[in-house]
């Protein structure tokens, strides 16, 4: 588990200024161990940063996130993600960033709008990719790499425009020649690059 690095502070600064509640801190407690905690020292002395309140302006259609399961979850899937990622062709980070802001690390996740699992996918999605059991974590995560891979493919590469058709469709990101001026897909693509480029700098992921 690594260490607070100095960009960290600073992006403590960038978005905390205080500690708020849900906000997940990285940092090495009066022992010596490197913790995960949602209630650092006021003062944030060596403690940083490592997740914002993903449940702060989350659309309603959104799964819920409960921040203390993804404390624990963290890293659990991350030889799955890896595994996925690989056989996709696929960043593990921008894997496991999609994961984070779909589900908050929640394999039994479930939106308003009937999304399942960790990668949160529509019942129809996940039959049509052959997934036939979307709460099983290995399963979910493999469709929904799948999936990722296949709007890679269909938008020449292009991060933002894919992460747009993996929240709202390729027919929207067609339509609007772009990503859709949808208030919740615009959330989605800014939280999920925005933790894609944490991940690769800060918290890369083994390949094994």
């Amino acid at each position: 588990m690594p260490r607070a690095s100095a960009s960290l502070v600073l992006l403590v600064l960038a978005l905390s200024g205080a500690a708020r509640a849900g906000d997940i801190y990285i940092g090495t407690d009066a022992n010596g161990v490197v913790t995960f905690t949602d209630t650092p020292p006021a003062d944030l002395d060596g403690f940083a940063l490592f997740i914002e309140d993903l449940s702060k302006n989350r659309p309603g259609s959104f799964t819920r996130i409960d921040n203390a399961l993804l404390r624990r979850n963290l890293d659990t899937y991350d030889d799955t993600i890896v595994a996925a990622a690989r056989e996709h062709r696929l960043a593990p980070e921008l894997v496991k960033a999609v994961v984070l802001v779909e589900s908050g690390m929640n394999p039994t996740a479930r939106s308003p709008k009937g999304a399942q699992g960790l990668m949160q996918l529509m019942p129809a999605t996940a039959r049509e990719l052959g997934v036939q059991a979307p709460y099983e974590p290995e399963e979910n995560v493999r469709g929904g790499a799948r999936y990722l891979r296949r709007m890679l493919d269909l938008f020449d590469g292009d991060r933002e425009l894919a992460l747009a058709a993996y929240n709202a469709g390729p027919g929207n990101v067609r339509k609007h020649g772009g990503i859709p001026p949808f208030a919740e897909t615009q959330y989605y693509v800014d939280k999920v690059l925005r933790y894609y480029q944490y991940f690769l700098a800060e918290r890369p992921l083994r390949r094994g």
